[in-house]
């Protein structure tokens, strides 16, 4: 038996199939919801779930909530509301979380709530439940994917895959579907993330087409956004907030709240999600009106503000078939079930949010699995040695979308050690393989003795969630400056390869040339330095061809001369 675990940042559920459904799981007293809320008493062991939120007003700095905005995050990144008091920087740049008794990692903090997740599970199917799908957002990063992964493990689960919170939804609302082909979105507002995917569903293959998002935008930048207007605290706000999905006003603590205010305050938060829908159609590369529908996820996406927004920006109302709380559970227990044999005539295929490549000489990024591919997958590519008698290469491993390697996150480096050699004579294959979960390995060999190295990238990104936003934008913003920085670096390092090599051609053919040909090659020599000192990328490019030009008798006389000797 798989669960399957919707790991949530307000909320968490479980499920199991059952008879060929899926069915998700209450505790003791019948509830599904688990609140993803994490007490410690001053004695005694840890209190998850309802009873932890319940004394969260009284027992300040006791009870740790929306955790899941902290994981796989370093200590240097900007911390959010309600984290700022509890949170420290720990050995080697982790973040750790203050639970009052000692300092714990925030995917500790979540390996509780999954702990509780499995005993209700096992109280409820009466065995043992040791295997599990649990559910990421689809724009979480290789160290948050990573984090949660460990957090599974800590509570005791063999975690057979961790899947994106959109895809589990698209399967939900699929599953009725298996015998028809559509394009669907799925718009996903949870309690702290944001994720928007587009899917086509294909007699019974999900396969996901592109994936947007933002891992810092949710529920809970709502409730801080209302606080803050109506100077209340969160949970009055959060409070508000629910009452006012369904009432146009409401009265609370002597003052009268209505929806109309609280559509003011929200709009602009609402408002960060349409990029990131935009931009997730452009990648698919349909229009709205390709769609057959646009499915809400998410406790959020029962605001009636945020149901007109995605009407607005898809030009359809929005599909509200499936429980917003419950259907990436939902969905979870069903990969659960195609993954143990429970149901089948179902093929999932994710893909993954951002480049991947390693940076290559004159800072390039160079990248060997593009945003929006297909996983698992495997890519590879042969490289050398840029320069004579290396004994080795240091291979930085990047995450984005920029043309140059500095503009790109580092996950990852590593040392290859080879044989000197002449300048291109080493050769070095590294390949990426990307699993089902979204966690790369990167394998390189040198080719001549056959050793491999490999390292398993998990060490955080060290840069803040929201900036997976800013990577995209910056990408679309600075596309034709980055491409023709990306056109003048390689015409540089064509020039620093080529002007040597043409020296060394002059003085070894010697009189051989004749005085026209030496004066010209000089010229355009001179030339060449000029437009690479004023970074004038056309006219590098135009002179280089030239010099080729000329020099190609040059090249001709060099190889009859050593042939003849």
């Amino acid at each position: 038996m798989i669960a399957g675990i919707d790991l949530g940042t307000t909320h968490s559920l479980a499920g199991v199939m059952e008879s060929g459904f899926p069915v998700l799981v209450a505790d003791p007293l019948g509830r599904r919801l688990t609140p993803s809320a994490v007490s410690f008493p001053e004695s005694g062991p840890p209190v998850v779930g309802w009873p932890a939120l319940e004394i969260k007003s009284t027992a300040l700095g006791r009870v740790v909530t929306s955790v899941k905005r902290l994981i796989g995050r370093r200590a240097g990144e900007p911390v959010d509301l309600p984290h700022s008091d509890i949170v420290s920087p720990g050995p080697g740049g982790s973040l750790l979380v203050d639970s009052g008794h000692g300092h714990l990692k925030p995917e500790e903090v979540s390996a509780l709530v999954l702990a509780k997740l499995k005993n209700d599970l096992e109280a409820s199917c009466g065995c043992s439940v040791d295997r599990a799908v649990i559910t990421v957002p689809a724009y979480f990063n290789d160290a948050q994917r990573a984090a949660t992964k460990r957090a599974g493990e800590l509570a005791g689960f063999t975690v057979e895959r961790i899947l994106s919170e959109p895809t589990a939804a698209a399967l939900a609302y699929g599953l009725d579907r298996l015998g028809t082909r559509s394009k669907i979105a799925v718009y996903d507002l949870g309690g702290g993330t944001f994720d928007i995917s587009v899917l086509e569903l294909d007699n019974g293959v999900f396969e996901v087409m592109s994936t947007n998002g933002d891992t810092r935008l949710g529920g809970d930048d709502l409730d801080a956004a209302l606080a803050s207007a109506w100077n209340i605290s969160t949970g009055d706000a959060a409070t508000i907030k629910h009452l006012l999905t369904d009432a146009s006003e409401t009265e609370r603590h002597g003052r009268t709240f209505t929806r109309a205010d609280l559509e003011t305050v929200c709009r602009p938060v609402i408002e960060k999600t349409r990029t990131h829908c935009l931009r997730s159609l452009a990648d698919a590369g349909i229009a709205p009106a390709d769609l057959d529908a646009v499915v809400l996820v998410g406790g959020a996406t029962r605001m009636p503000l945020v149901r007109r927004f995605v009407a607005d920006i898809f030009g359809r109302e929005p599909d509200t078939s499936q429980h917003p709380d419950e259907a990436v559970a939902l969905g979870a227990t069903i990969q659960a079930g195609i993954l143990s044999g429970a149901i089948g005539n179902i093929t999932l295929l994710d893909v993954t949010p951002l480049s991947l490549g390693i940076e290559t000489f004159g800072g390039l990024m160079n990248v060997l699995i593009p945003r929006n591919t297909t996983i698992p997958c495997k890519a590879g590519e042969m490289f050398t040695n840029a320069l004579a008698n290396q004994t080795g290469m240091r291979i930085s491993i990047l995450q984005g979308e920029r043309e140059m390697a500095r503009d790109n996150w580092k996950l990852g480096e590593m040392d290859v050690a080879f044989t000197p050699a002449p300048k291109g004579q080493a050769r070095v294959g590294v390949q990426f393989e990307l699993d089902a979960d979204g966690i790369l390995r990167v394998l390189a060999r040198d080719t001549a003795t056959g050793k491999d190295s490999v390292l398993e990238i998990k060490s955080a990104v060290e840069v803040a969630d929201e900036a997976v936003e800013q990577m995209l934008g910056d990408s679309l913003d600075h596309a034709f400056e980055d491409m023709d920085e990306r056109v003048f670096t390689e015409a540089k390092l064509k020039a620093e390869e080529m002007l040597p090599a043409v020296e060394r051609a002059l003085s070894q053919i010697g009189e051989g040339v004749d005085p026209a040909t030496r004066d010209a090659v000089a010229a355009l020599v001179d030339q060449i330095h000029t437009a690479i000192a004023a970074k004038a990328t056309n006219d590098l490019k135009a002179r280089l061809a030239e010099l080729d030009h000329l020099t190609e008798p040059l090249a001709a006389a060099l190889v009859e001369s050593l042939m003849a000797s």
